[in-house]
């Protein structure tokens, strides 16, 4: 264990009210809870100053949690600044979920031709006229570390007889910057990969905030997380000499553990052995099960379905187990798990392959858990704060996407892809359904220009939605492989209807989605020669931090796409 950085930081909050003076009013911006944010003012009224301290982060939403009254108001509409440096439809993203949270009235968003950081907020009512109100915004432009220039929200205070004030560096905004600057300037080496595990270990005295929306959270500990695990993939891929986004880097476990507290603000940072244990839960009824299943119980599920037994190592030792059933049929590759913290295809891909079993002339295999390291850090991390998305747990030990290597760019570390090169190699597929998620409520990273670089278009949840991509030659197949699944799909009750909800609400905050409609359900369909299988089909539900019936009615869809998908595949071979 190597420590890399420790360090305490100073409450901003608390800094507010001990350089207070009595009669000296102010506005601040700062990246604090509700609760605490109050507290503060209380503070500073029991000293004789008038003080609203309002959020730094998503603030118009929480303007119209604290204090826009909507009584009586029948449209809202919200202009919004369009900045040089941000994506055109940043502060519209930003204004997420408010078109679900205003009931049934109707709200328009509308970009303004500048880019000063705040909203124009038109408050419209039939018996009383319209309110017009201004909602500052305060942001930043800075380049960030990854070297890229961000438009990012920042603290701000605004003090008697100062119009427009001036940039307040928050302890949330210096804990991150300095945690950074820290490990960038550390001697990593040379070589890929540079450690084990490099835990960020930080203690944050923020209650997460749930939204009246879905699965909808504002968290301010959960964005930490986020913002530290991809500036650092992004600083390690700079200094691998790869385009940011690389998905082969592979710089060892990054692991930030955002964790509440009473009031302590302080991050320690440390390279750290990897482990080799899980942290499993309680068995459950497979076909209800409400959260992730344990890893015994995985095993367990994968024995009942019988087979040739397979397996793969993982970097840490722990095993990526698989089953082969041989039969007659046109031979299909099961696979969940691949990103570790997309939750429902593991159950899915299990009550798939368990009804398949039964079918006389079954052919399939079926590997439910490819990333067990990913699957290890996911347990241990939900243990803290059990609905946040943890992306940290996306990608492997060497803190790569799995799909991505290959026999030749792997070198000594293939590891866990060496499990789809054996189901192909055993059963002859020539259709890989390979299951994933992604998140269930907004992802940002607030502090490196708030929408995720590279990943725009999974910031907002957008429903159930399925991916075909496939080799030169295959497209007829491919359509017709949508056409069957969906048509399949839109006959479970509700489901399209979630779409549709979701769908809605994405659209009125991002813009159109990009996707075909094909019976109901979103999908993209391209050419795609990375895959060894001509023909993959990936599903895509929202499901990282969902549980309960949530739970169930994710990893039945799954499920049902694979059985859709499996007899599909049957009549599309049989007539091909």
């Amino acid at each position: 264990m190597t420590l890399i950085f420790e360090k305490r930081f100073e409450r901003t909050l608390s800094r507010l009210v001990a350089d207070a003076k009595p009669d000296q009013n102010f506005e601040a911006w700062t990246f604090d809870d509700k609760e605490s944010r109050q507290q503060a003012e209380r503070e500073l009224k029991e000293k004789g100053v008038k003080a609203r301290i309002r959020s730094a982060y998503k603030p118009l939403v929480t303007a119209f949690i604290e204090e826009i009254d909507l009584r009586d108001v029948d449209a809202i509409e919200i202009h919004y600044p369009v900045h040089p440096n941000a994506p055109d439809n940043r502060f519209r993203l930003e204004a997420y979920p408010l078109a679900a949270m205003v009931g049934d009235r109707k709200i328009t968003f509308i970009a303004r031709a500048d880019g000063d950081f705040h909203y124009d907020a038109l408050l419209k009512s039939n018996a009383a006229g319209e309110r017009r109100l201004k909602v500052l915004v305060p942001n930043r432009i800075h380049i960030d570390a990854a070297g890229e220039t961000s438009v990012s929200p920042t603290g701000w205070i605004v003090r008697d007889g100062n119009a427009t004030g001036e940039r307040l560096a928050t302890d949330y905004e210096q804990l991150f910057e300095e945690t950074i600057g820290a490990i960038t300037h550390f001697d990593w080496g040379a070589s890929e990969p540079y450690f084990e595990e490099l835990n960020i270990r930080v203690a944050l005295p923020a209650t997460d905030e749930a939204l009246p929306v879905g699965d909808e959270v504002m968290s301010l500990r959960e964005a930490l997380h986020e913002d530290f695990y991809f500036s650092l993939l992004e600083f390690f891929q700079k200094k691998s000499g790869r385009p940011l986004g690389d998905r082969g880097l592979k710089p060892g476990q990054i692991v930030p553990q955002i964790l509440p507290s009473s009031g302590e603000i302080s991050v320690r940072v440390e390279t750290q052995p990897l482990t080799s244990h899980y942290w499993d839960g309680a068995e459950q009824q497979l076909e209800t099960a409400t959260e992730p299943l344990a890893v015994l119980q995985i095993e367990a599920e994968l024995d009942r379905i019988g087979g040739e037994a397979f397996e793969a190592a993982t970097r840490s030792g722990r095993s990526v187990r698989a089953r082969y059933i041989k039969g007659r049929d046109a031979a299909v590759m099961i696979s969940g798990g691949q990103h570790a913290n997309e939750t429902t295809g593991g159950a899915g891909a299990l009550r798939a392959a368990q009804r398949l079993a039964k079918i006389k002339s079954a052919h399939f295999t079926i590997s439910p858990l490819e990333n067990p390291d990913g699957y290890a850090l996911h347990q241990r991390l939900r243990r803290d704060s059990p609905r946040h998305m943890y992306h940290a747990a996306r990608y492997t030990a060497l803190g790569d996407d799995l799909e991505y290597r290959t026999e030749e760019n792997a070198g000594p570390y293939l590891f866990e892809k060496k499990i789809r090169f054996q189901a192909e190699k055993l059963s002859g597929a020539q259709l890989h359904v390979n299951l994933h998620g992604y998140p269930a409520h907004e992802w940002t990273r607030p502090l490196s220009g708030y929408v995720p670089r590279n990943f725009a278009m999974w910031t907002l949840p957008k429903g159930f939605f399925l991916i075909a991509r496939y080799h030169s030659g295959w497209a007829t197949q491919a359509e017709q492989l949508l056409d069957k699944v969906t048509k399949h799909l839109g006959a479970i009750p509700g489901l399209l209807g979630y779409n549709d909800r979701q769908i809605a609400l994405y659209e009125t905050h991002a813009g159109e989605t990009g996707f075909r409609i094909i019976n109901g359900f979103p999908c993209l369909a391209n050419i795609d020669d990375r895959h060894t299988v001509p023909m993959t089909l990936i599903t895509e539900y929202p499901d990282e931090t969902i549980y309960g019936e949530a739970f169930i009615a994710g990893h039945t869809a799954q499920m049902e796409t694979v059985l859709s998908a499996y007899s599909a595949w049957q009549e599309i071979m049989a007539s091909s």
